[in-house]
């Protein structure tokens, strides 16, 4: 028997990357998955809201079952620049996207969420909010915020069985670092040699650990901080 049969799974931003790796691995396990973002993600079989993170208000959600026994938060960003030619807008966006969003989604589905008994909820923080990389300032504002938030609900609603981690990447082969350069031919062998295991990470790299923590498998594991870098938080 799959781990997922008979689970109720809402994914937000499933479209690419590591959300849709993490959507068809839950999808081969045999989850019933829900989906929310700007589009269609292409490939699944699931029920989709529009929902756009950038502008994140009250989610119209009325298409989600009245329980939810698991809920990926996977929008990202990354803006990588200067601190001084970053603007307050500049870090506003990206709060919105990363933390806002998340807050909106979550404010809509708490109540399905506690109606499983025993919930899980990942979010995504990144290897830069531990470590100090430069033109990261953003991205690490961000991100650690969704650290805190992470650690702060997980005692609040552990007396209601949900459970909330955070995976903190390391640079991933995925459209958005494609899209910003940091994954090219050219490029790809350098990042890959500034991390411990000599390469640089796959979407399918990070789904692994994101189905572990939905699954009951790591049903005593709450309030973490998981990297998932390669060794690059801690190895030299």
């Amino acid at each position: 028997m799959s781990r997922f049969n008979g689970k109720n799974i809402l994914i937000v931003g499933a479209s690419s990357g590591i959300g849709q790796a993490t959507a068809r691995q839950l999808q081969s396990e045999g989850a019933t998955l829900f989906t929310a973002g700007r589009r269609q993600p292409d490939g699944l079989q699931s029920t989709h809201v529009m929902w756009d993170a950038t502008q994140p208000g009250e989610a119209n959600l009325s298409a989600l079952p009245p329980t939810l026994h698991g809920l990926v938060y996977a929008p990202g960003s990354i803006r990588l620049a200067a601190f001084g030619r970053l603007t307050p807008e500049h870090f506003q966006e990206d709060f919105t996207l990363n933390v806002l969003g998340a807050i909106a989604i979550l404010k809509t589905v708490i109540p399905a969420l506690i109606q499983s008994k025993s919930a899980s909820v990942v979010m995504f923080s990144t290897v830069a909010a531990q470590l100090g990389f430069g033109l990261h300032s953003s991205v690490s504002v961000s991100k650690s915020a969704v650290e805190g938030l992470t650690k702060s609900l997980a005692a609040e609603y552990a007396p209601y069985g949900i459970r909330f981690n955070a995976v903190a990447p390391s640079l991933t082969d995925t459209p958005l670092a494609q899209s910003v350069g940091l994954v090219s031919p050219n490029r790809i062998e350098a990042a890959g040699k500034r991390h411990p295991l000599g390469r640089i990470g796959t979407p399918i790299d990070i789904a692994g650990m994101v189905t572990f923590l939905l699954s009951d498998e790591s049903g005593w594991v709450t309030g973490q901080i998981l990297g998932v870098d390669g060794g690059m938080s801690t190895l030299k």
